[in-house]
């Protein structure tokens, strides 16, 4: 009983900490609730040309990079810049636009969602870099050879990829990523790889009897 208190207590702990988070991030991102809200329609494509629009918009932007060739300090200034720009422009331009007066209760509950989804993120990045500090301390060589390979394996991918076009389609990956989740893509192509992985095992296995 004693152990089964302390989860309960440790979990009610847990809500009320993701809780207090999720309410400053809210708090925090006040002046961007109307961009953030339209941009979760988009990556969650709420209309049907949401993803051809995505693409084309990510393709246009890889393209211009590709033609104008910026060195990294260049890059980097005007990513920099830009997000200054946002950062100042936004807050005061975001309300004329989509008319803050206009702000209803579901839509209140949706920006919670996905500040909440946020914070929800944010704890699982750290706890994958808590485990991966308790590997190191408990199972160094373990710990030693996983990085290694890792990175041994990202280098190879890197030098056989064109380092443009490999970050190309992982932002479009990233990008597509909550529409697929939405729309369910991820789990049907999950499932059907499942089976069939099910499917070879269980023939190996009566080849093997």
């Amino acid at each position: 009983m004693a152990e089964g208190d302390n989860k309960s207590v440790n979990l009610m702990v847990c809500l009320c900490v993701q809780a207090q988070e999720t309410a400053q991030l809210e708090e925090q991102l006040q002046c961007w609730r109307e961009v953030i809200l339209a941009g979760d329609q988009v990556l969650r494509w709420e209309k049907p040309w949401f993803p051809g629009a995505l693409m084309g918009a990510t393709t246009v932007l890889f393209l211009l990079i590709y033609y104008l060739d910026p060195s990294v300090l260049t890059g980097l200034s005007c990513t920099v810049m830009l997000l200054c720009l946002a950062d100042y422009l936004v807050p005061t331009l975001a309300p004329r636009v989509f008319g803050s007066n206009k702000w209803t209760t579901e839509q209140q509950q949706r920006f919670h969602e996905i500040c909440g989804n946020l914070v929800k993120t944010e704890r699982r990045i750290v706890g994958w870099w808590k485990r991966l500090c308790t590997l190191k301390e408990e199972k160094p060589k373990m710990y030693f050879a996983s990085v290694i390979s890792s990175l041994l394996a990202v280098a190879w991918i890197g030098q056989q990829v064109h380092n443009l076009f490999l970050t190309y389609l992982i932002v479009s990956f990233l990008l597509l990523l909550p529409g697929l989740n939405q729309h369910g893509i991820i789990t049907k192509y999950a499932g059907m790889a499942k089976r069939e992985i099910n499917k070879l095992m269980k023939q190996k296995e009566k080849k093997n009897e």
